[in-house]
């Protein structure tokens, strides 16, 4: 099937920069980008004049099962999410709770032009849990990277669910910061068995505990490529050089990490140290879904810091194509590049409070908003077209979360 994107503002963003152009869609991949492109009568042609047309954003790091328990400690300490959260509510999570979060958590990341999702799920009780977080996933339409995270780790759960186009496996240690070395190198040992990338919490406790989980990867040999250090805001800028240098990569959650007291989010650090550098939006117990508060933040937060050097357009990177190497994807997504997978997102521009867009990368980060959402595609296929979601019963949706988080939200 064909599609072609007819005369919008293309934001491609590596390197970022903007030009009116038409987009050719093929067979889910992106086939041309140019000026009047001539195509037959059979293609489907939506009318971009006007809109800001940029590859889709990608969270590379949100634990996306938490959707029922929405801004349940907005004020929350780290040591209170852990209490709080995981618990207390993670233990009532049944596989339907699962099931429920995870759907509703994908669709709002889509509905806000969020393509590609990596879903850090640590609520692996059982396999049927692994099994309803996955189908959500798979369900919603989404690009995903399902971060497997199990205090008991099964090659035989994870190989279950490996092999679909949009949804792929990757391994998330709690190791070897949370849990003791002999654990942590099991769970490792998996992801080089199976042959997965790891998503990891490594750097976000102290600067003890990041040179200790540092000195774990180099003794044993642990320091790869297709590695996410999620939270690094202790390492300190070698560190950082050497996971820049060893392939690995850097999930920021700039909201969530400042407001639990993981630190300063190492946003501006990790992208001076060569490293490349994402976006999350981590949990919506206390922060925000959408991209554009996270990309406000994270440029806010950075701007503050004496002699700033991080830019609009460095931010729409990070939210973009710096986030597609960080889950893994870089080579997929992230760009609007011929051959790329066609996950593209059209923004308004005709909004108060958007308008008028005379810098497409400025516009983006600091003015648009999730009103701006008009269209998002997923390798080729319209999820959201002028303004809804399609493919999916909303309603329906928020009825099964609003009853697993009665469920799951009983009174102290």
């Amino acid at each position: 099937m064909q599609l072609l994107l007819r005369g919008g503002i293309a934001v491609d963003t590596d390197p970022v920069r903007a030009t009116t152009a038409d987009i050719l869609i093929d067979d889910g991949r992106i086939a041309a980008v140019g000026t009047d492109l001539a195509v037959g009568a059979d293609v489907e042609v939506i009318d971009a004049g006007g809109m800001l047309v940029l590859p889709g954003f990608v969270d590379t790091h949100r634990h996306t099962w938490q959707a029922g328990i929405r801004a349940i400690g907005p004020d929350i300490s780290f040591a209170g999410y852990l209490d709080r959260v995981l618990g207390r509510f993670a233990p009532r999570y049944r596989p339907a709770d699962v099931y429920a979060g995870t759907l509703a958590g994908a669709l709002e990341c889509l509905d806000a032009g969020i393509t590609t999702l990596v879903d850090w799920s640590h609520i692996q009780h059982t396999p049927d849990h692994t099994a309803a977080a996955v189908e959500a996933l798979r369900h919603s339409g989404i690009r995903a990277v399902f971060g497997y995270c199990s205090t008991s780790p099964s090659a035989t759960v994870v190989e279950e669910h490996m092999g679909h186009d949009l949804v792929t496996m990757a391994i998330a240690p709690y190791g070897p910061e949370i849990v003791d070395e002999a654990v942590a190198l099991d769970e490792w040992r998996l992801a080089k068995e199976l042959d997965l990338p790891v998503t990891v919490h490594m750097g976000g406790h102290g600067a003890a505990s990041a040179e200790r989980g540092m000195d774990f990867l180099v003794r044993n040999g642990l320091l790869n490529p297709r590695t996410s250090y999620v939270h690094g805001n202790h390492y300190t800028d070698d560190a950082l050089r050497r996971i820049a240098g060893s392939g690995g990569a850097l999930s920021v959650s700039p909201l969530v990490e400042v407001e639990l007291g993981l630190g300063v989010p190492v946003t501006g650090r990790a992208l001076a140290a060569g490293a490349p550098t994402g976006l999350g939006a981590d949990t919506v117990v206390s922060g925000p879904g959408d991209m554009f508060s996270l990309m406000r933040a994270a440029y806010a937060l950075e701007r503050a810091r004496p002699n700033p050097e991080l830019t609009t357009r460095d931010v729409l990177h990070a939210a973009t194509a710096g986030g597609a190497r960080t889950a893994g994807l870089g080579g997929v997504v992230g760009t609007l590049g011929v051959g790329r997978q066609a996950d593209v997102v059209l923004l308004r521009t005709d909004l108060l409070g958007v308008a008028p867009a005379h810098d497409p990368a400025g516009a983006v980060v600091l003015s648009a908003d999730t009103r701006a959402v008009d269209t998002v595609i997923v390798a080729g296929r319209v999820v959201k077209r002028g303004g809804r979601l399609l493919h999916h019963d909303v309603a329906k949706v928020l009825t099964a979360l609003a009853d697993s988080a009665e469920r799951l939200v009983v009174p102290a």
